[in-house]
């Protein structure tokens, strides 16, 4: 297009030159403007157009797995009704090189370039579920307080999750007379005859309620 311009534009100038008439020669130069304006316009979308996009200054700290880190294990916490708060011992912190990750029921914390070292502090299952996007991380000169803010208000015994060992067993609730019942059956299966009628009786007598009870043994 710009070349189409350029001839367009050098024919009329040649038309200008030969002309004679005054309303002519007005003529031919309104339209060499014209043209002038269109092919100004048409360099400067063009030089637009190769101007590479401008390069963003900001940055963004992507972790890097091969990185090592040294894991922070000791650090002490206390809580109040809603939310829990961790404090992590570490001088020389950057608030800016600090990459946190809170999950529904863990958090994982990397703290880099402290005084040249990496450091991790995570704890894979938390006791209870908290709520992530209210998490937070503030920096202090001596120490870093990470605050967990709890999904259900209470109180938490342990920062780590822990199964309940108080929990009963299926085995444990079973009824005790199934146990007996079924250790009678296999002395039966494996008594001689004596041993059988001795326990055939028994479970007559258990079933007909006349004073055996296979918990206290035998008359």
């Amino acid at each position: 297009m710009a070349d189409e311009l350029a001839l367009d534009l050098e024919e009329l100038r040649q038309l200008r030159g030969i002309a004679k008439r005054p309303r002519t020669v007005s003529l031919i130069s309104s339209e060499i403007r014209n043209l002038e304006k269109l092919s100004n316009d048409a360099a400067v979308a063009a030089a637009t157009s190769r101007t590479p996009p401008p390069i963003s200054t900001s940055t963004k700290v992507v972790s890097n797995p091969a990185l090592t880190y040294a894991t922070l294990g000791s650090f002490s916490w206390d809580q109040d009704n809603e939310k829990v708060k961790i404090y992590v011992s570490l001088e020389g912190v950057a608030e800016e090189k600090i990459e946190a990750e809170f999950k529904t029921q863990s958090m994982d914390i990397k703290f880099h370039d402290v005084q040249g070292k990496n450091y991790r502090c995570a704890i894979p299952k938390l006791n209870k579920e908290i709520v992530p996007e209210k998490c937070k991380v503030v920096v202090k000169p001596t120490r870093v307080i990470v605050t967990l803010f709890k999904a259900s208000k209470g109180n938490w015994m342990d920062l780590h999750f822990k199964e309940d060992k108080l929990k009963p067993s299926v085995d444990k609730e079973r009824d005790p007379m199934a146990g007996i019942m079924d250790l009678m059956k296999n002395m039966y299966d494996k008594g001689d005859e004596d041993m059988k009628q001795t326990i055939a009786k028994a479970w007559t007598d258990a079933r007909s309620g006349k004073g055996v009870d296979p918990l206290k043994g035998y008359p």
